[in-house]
């Protein structure tokens, strides 16, 4: 389900990291409970500069320059939202969450039901993610599938411009936690019309981003634009391949899912986190507890390797590239 916009809105041609921005300046500028907090978010504007300019026009209160302590920055944010705040904390990348994360699955993901929905825990985690930009270590992990398993919390990756602010838009206005995941790689990778105004991207629909009839393939961030072109290089080999961009990893679209594999009967899932334990082995689970009896091949998952993220020489041979994602598709066609 494409971006929900008027045609005749103004539109500007934005990158991602600069739809985030547009995303939660339009959101500031509509709510004042909206805070935007973390590590550089203030003066600097983010390590990315996602946040860039927001704190001269809303100032310290609304922007706020945090220590260096993830713990301390989520768990603040969760007493914000308890009571009624819009907080949304950066944590600069995804592999330094981790000091946060019991406030995260202990306190935030539990708040609606430890305190019988008295209390709701309105904010979002903002992350870069991901591999592909020469980062050292600790800069480079996709442990989404880690938040995936906590109920509670809801995880949002997007992959173009516009569903980035259409997303983070629903993000914040959601009353319960949101994990967002930013796919550095593709922050300043590409641009697209995004309109100015505000609008939101449903959570929990899956975007077909290509239809096809012979292979589901299954996808989402930085992967997404890979993953297509491996779909439009097969092609020419006669191979017609869907791709279905989740956008929204909890709750996962399972109607979208289930409902192209009954149409094609071969699936693939690719995602740059480790294979062990990752969501491509649950979509492999959806699929066979809703569409066995559709099912003509194995699905291929075709992901990162159960290895730390590596170093610079290695980096490029870990993330799935459309060489990779071409055989894999293959295997699943010619079974």
């Amino acid at each position: 389900m494409a971006a929900e916009t008027q045609s005749d809105a103004d539109t500007e041609n934005l990158t991602l990291v600069q739809a985030v921005r547009d995303g939660l300046h339009t959101q500031m500028e509509q709510d004042d409970d909206v805070v935007v907090m973390g590590e550089d978010v203030g003066k600097n504007g983010g390590v990315f500069r996602a946040t860039e300019g927001l704190y001269d026009e809303f100032g310290e209160n609304r922007v706020i320059d945090t220590p260096l302590a993830e713990s301390g920055i989520i768990g603040t944010a969760i007493g914000m939202a308890a009571y009624g705040m819009r907080p949304v904390p950066e944590i600069q990348f995804l592999g330094f969450i981790y000091p946060g994360f019991d406030q995260i699955v202990s306190h935030a993901a539990r708040l609606r039901t430890r305190s019988r929905g008295r209390y709701t825990c309105p904010m979002v985690i903002r992350a870069p993610y991901g591999g592909g930009i020469r980062a050292p270590e600790h800069h480079s992990e996709s442990s989404e599938a880690m938040f995936v398993h906590q109920p509670g919390l809801k995880v949002v990756i997007p992959s173009t411009p516009a569903d980035a602010k259409g997303l983070l838009t629903s993000a914040i206005r959601s009353p319960d936690p949101v994990i967002f995941l930013e796919p550095k790689l593709i922050y300043r990778a590409f641009r697209e019309e995004v309109p100015n105004e505000s609008y939101e991207v449903p959570l929990g629909e899956a975007a077909v981003r290509r239809e096809g009839s012979d292979i589901s393939v299954y996808t989402w961030g930085a992967m997404t634009r890979p993953t297509i072109e491996a779909a439009e290089n097969l092609e020419e080999e006669g191979i017609d391949a869907e791709v279905i961009d989740l956008r929204t990893l909890s709750p996962l679209d399972e109607e979208t899912i289930v409902e192209s594999f009954k149409k094609t009967g071969r699936a693939a899932v690719v995602h740059e986190a480790p294979k062990t334990g990752g969501l491509g082995a649950e979509i492999t689970a959806t699929l066979q507890e809703e569409a066995l009896l559709h099912q003509e091949a194995p699905v291929e998952r075709i992901t990162g390797f159960d290895t730390p993220f590596p170093l610079y020489a290695l980096e490029d041979y870990y993330l799935p590239e459309p060489a990779r994602i071409e055989d894999g598709i293959r295997n699943a066609v010619g079974f």
